[in-house]
């Protein structure tokens, strides 16, 4: 059993004395800032299990800032691995005593994830959330922004015009970068598919885009399939892959716009040999990690959580607490790329 860090192991760590983390512990006597802030670092390093007491120490005398997150599918590690990064950003973006509130929707019905919306608004500074574009989120937006609670939409975008900012990727760029490619790892011209989600996926449809106007203006000589939705579901996506690949024996790639990759890697690995599909999907998790390993996947676009939780937390900082100035309409993240070769 590993054993529990110590004081002295936060003292040797930080490079100062145990009576000096002592202080910042206890808020007894003054401590320089530079040292208190390198002692929370070293705690927070080592896994002193009384850290995140040392960061609420620093942080005592600063605003508090409250950032409401509505989230999707809790169990996912995608989702699980957002959660934590929002939670740290919360913690260490300067200026700010933070705390991220956390709700995960149940399914990704508008009047479940709006209501969710609603409710965080009662409680918290600023709402970011993942949700489809339809009316029922577009009025709960406005219904926030009314309250003088701003909303900003994660991943996919919605409301404009309303929605304080959308925080992703560029969706019509992500399509055009699976799409080049499923184009490249092909070993020969053939037929293209792509899962969406719903067709209120605002960001699958703009991936969809992206990925057919690449085939129709470089690659004519492929053919992109009919768009299927999967409704992000695993047990969904692997029988429509199967069903796909029986009807299209001459399937070459395969972009999946939203989720649901766990379905259609199975489907691959039950029916067709390592590379033979070229298949693209969204984010890293343990399982898309083994399928670029074992050669069923041949490259994963991943957003970067970390990035993306501190510049939206810094963005609220800036709207809610001043000094304001011009908010970005759309705040695009640069992709982190993954192929084999890499993980």
């Amino acid at each position: 059993m590993a054993r529990r860090p110590t004081i002295q192991d936060v003292a040797d760590e930080a490079g100062v004395s145990i009576a000096t983390v002592d202080r910042v512990l206890n808020d007894r006597l003054k401590v320089r800032k530079e040292t208190a802030r390198k002692v929370s670092e070293a705690a927070h390093r080592i896994g002193y299990h009384a850290s995140n007491l040392i960061e609420q120490r620093l942080r005592a005398d600063l605003p508090e800032l409250r950032i409401g997150y509505v989230l999707q599918k809790e169990k996912q590690a995608f989702y699980q691995t957002l959660a934590a990064e929002a939670e740290r950003a919360a913690r260490t973006v300067p200026g700010i005593r933070g705390r991220a509130v956390i709700e995960f929707a149940a399914s990704q019905s508008p009047a479940e994830v709006a209501d969710l919306m609603l409710g965080l608004g009662r409680r918290v500074d600023a709402v970011a959330a993942v949700a489809v574009n339809h009316p029922r989120i577009t009025e709960a937006v406005i219904e926030l922004k009314t309250a003088g609670t701003p909303a900003l939409a994660l991943f996919n975008d919605f409301a404009e015009g309303e929605r304080l900012s959308y925080v992703g990727l560029n969706n019509l760029k992500i399509g055009r970068i699976a799409a080049w490619m499923l184009a490249t790892a092909a070993r020969k011209p053939g037929k293209i598919a792509i899962f969406v989600g719903g067709h209120r996926w605002h960001g699958h449809e703009l991936r969809e885009t992206g990925l057919r106007s690449f085939f129709r203006e470089t690659r004519p000589q492929f053919r992109v399939l009919d768009t299927l939705v999967n409704l992000e579901t695993r047990q969904l996506t692997y029988e429509a892959t199967l069903n796909l690949l029986a009807r299209y024996p001459d399937v070459v790639g395969l972009y999946l716009a939203g989720g649901g990759m766990e379905g259609a890697i199975q489907a691959l690995r039950e029916v067709r040999q390592p590379g033979q599909v070229a298949l693209v999907v969204n984010e890293l998790t343990p399982l898309s990690r083994s399928a670029l390993s074992d050669g069923f996947l041949t490259m994963v676009i991943a957003t970067p959580l970390r990035q993306l939780c501190t510049d939206l937390t810094e963005l609220i900082r800036t709207t809610v607490l001043g000094p304001g100035g011009n908010v970005p309409s759309q705040l695009f993240l640069d992709p982190v790329i993954y192929v084999p070769e890499s993980v």
